[in-house]
Formats: structure tokens, sequence, C-alpha cells
């Protein structure tokens, strides 16, 4: 099993290497650069200056050396926190994406857990109680977070708090804590503030669970060894969690891996509606304008976070199913 573990987190090292070369080359493909559009206005303005500007920034930024000195550059700075200068007034990236970061971390390890816990209850009482009230208002449930995107939600929600409730439900936290140091009045607020997002983010998520949850539930409870237990008299409660339950939450949990980056990448327009001072509205700006910097240090960032999904989806099999801790052990 140890074996298993190190050889999962030295896998780790090559592919986020690979994928930050991939994103960084990709990020740089259209033509142009982020100084492009500040020339453009230079030269609208009539200024005589603008080309001599242009080729100042582009020092500045390194946009005049080779594309693969720029990125060896940008790698080796993110072992020192240092992941360049960002075009957007010429700060560095690791002061922009502080605050943002920990806010998205937050935000989403708060939807996650959203999206667990409540696809387990209910996915388990729906599959428990199957063609009753309880699982047709499980399956409405389902159908409609599916159907209905998760920015659609986030505008009625704006709407109906607004017109309704006289309520602003904006941001991620009150007014007068922005950009104030962290207090309990700050993190009180941030989670005042988390609970809108968190539903409309994790809708999608949690009811798609919940139907892949009541499915595999299904199929377990129909099994034969069930019926045996029932026979021979075990109690409802304890045949459900030992056997079935346990059996089907596999896929359950394989899902980690592919969770994160969807409720990531769900959170992006949720967060431009709902003006949330997360991650995605700064990457959203970073790609329009090739700021490559700013953009990579982003995708790098969301890229991490799913392949430690991946990790952490794969212990948890090997935790939940003796047959995945028996196969990495006979592999020694």
């Amino acid at each position: 099993m140890l074996r298993f573990i190190a050889r999962r987190v030295l896998l780790m090292i090559p592919t986020l290497f690979v994928i930050s070369a991939l994103v960084y080359f990709i990020i740089d493909l259209p033509p142009g650069d982020c100084v492009t559009s500040q020339i453009d206005e230079l030269l609208a303005r009539g200024d005589a200056d603008a080309h001599r500007r242009a080729e100042e920034l582009r020092e500045l930024y390194g946009l005049n050396m080779p594309l693969w000195q720029r990125y060896l550059d940008w790698v080796g700075g993110i072992f020192r926190w240092d992941f360049g200068l960002s075009c957007q007034d010429t700060v560095p990236v690791a002061d922009l994406i502080g605050e943002r970061l920990t806010l998205t971390i937050i935000m989403e390890t708060s939807t996650i857990a959203f999206i667990w816990i409540v696809s387990f209850l209910i996915g388990t009482y729906a599959a428990t109680h199957q063609y009753r009230l309880g699982d047709y208002v499980a399956s409405f449930i389902g159908f409609i977070g599916l159907a209905i995107p998760n920015f659609l939600l986030a505008l009625v929600l704006l709407y109906v708090g607004k017109v309704y409730f006289g309520l602003s439900i904006g941001g991620l936290m009150d007014p007068e804590y922005i950009d104030k140091p962290l207090s309990w009045g700050k993190a009180l607020s941030v989670m005042q503030h988390l609970i809108i997002p968190v539903i409309v983010i994790g809708m999608s998520g949690t009811a798609g669970m919940i139907r892949r949850l009541r499915a595999n539930l299904l199929d377990e409870l129909q099994k034969q060894y069930v019926v045996t237990g029932r026979a021979k008299g075990l109690p409802p409660m304890k045949l459900l969690v030992k056997y079935p339950l346990r059996h089907s939450l596999n896929p359950f949990v394989a899902d980690i891996g592919g969770l994160l980056p969807d409720v990531i990448s769900g959170s992006v327009i949720v967060s431009v509606v709902l003006s949330l001072p997360t991650t995605g509205p700064m990457l959203l700006g970073a790609l329009k304008t090739q700021d490559v910097n700013l953009a990579a240090t982003f995708l790098l960032f969301v890229a991490t976070l799913t392949v430690i999904g991946m990790l952490i989806s794969d212990l948890a099999l090997a935790a939940l199913d003796p047959r995945i801790r028996f196969g990495a052990t006979s592999e020694k």
C-alpha cells in the first residue's frame, strides 16, 4: 500500500510538468500578446511613442525572449512562489492571486462537501424507498439540477433576492470587510455569503451524484447476497451499511477526481454573475488579454487540485474496497 501511494505521488510531478507546458504554450498560440491591446489604445490616442513604449513593455514582461525561455523562468519561479509579472497594472501574479486563491479554495471545498453530503443522504434514501414519494422528489430534484445551467440559477436567485426580499446576494463578504485583515466578523460574513454560491455551483453536481448513487445502490440491493441476508434475518440497517451501500460507493468515491475540475470550471461564469472575488473572473480576463503568466498560474492551480483529487479518490477507494488494497499489496 505504501508503495502504491509513493508511486502515485511521484507520478504527480511529471503529470503537472506536462500540464504546465501545454497550458503555457497553448495560451501563447493566438497572434499578439498582452501588450497588443495596450499599444492599440496608445495608437488610437495618437501617441507617437507607442512603438517605443511597446518595446519597453515587452522587455519588462520578458516577451522579447523565446517562449521556451519564458516558460522555464516561470516554472523555476513557482518553487519560490514567484509567478512572474501580470500585464494587469504590472503587478506580480503572486500579489494578485493571494486572497482570491484562499477564497476559491474555501468555496470549492464547501461546494464539494455540500455535493457529497446532500447526494449521499438523498441518493441512499431514494434507493431504499424506491417508487415512494421521497424517491419521486429526489428524482425531480435530480432532473431540475441537471436541466438548469448554473449561471441561470444564479440570475434567478439574484432577481428573487432583490425583488422579493430586498437582499443583495452578490459577493463573498459584506462591503466593509473588503481589503480588511482576517477577523471573526469577516469569517462569519464569508460563511453567510457562501450559502448561495455553494448551492448554485453544487446543484448540477449534486443532481448527477444522486442519480448515480441511487442506480448503483438499487443494483446492489437486487443481488442474491442481499436476498440471502434478509432471509437469514439480518437487521435491515446492518445489512444495508455493511454490504450493498459499501459496494455501491466505489463509483461514488471515484468521481471526486472529475468533480473538482467540473466544480471549478462551473464556478467561473457563476463567479462573474454573482460578483464573487474568486479566481474565476480574473482567469477569464487573463485569457482574453493573453496574460500568460496569470492565466497559466490559475490553470496550473486547477490542474494541481484535479491531480490531488484523483490521489484522494484512489486512496479512498483503497480504504473502502479490500480488493484494491490486496491488489496494491500483491504488487510488492
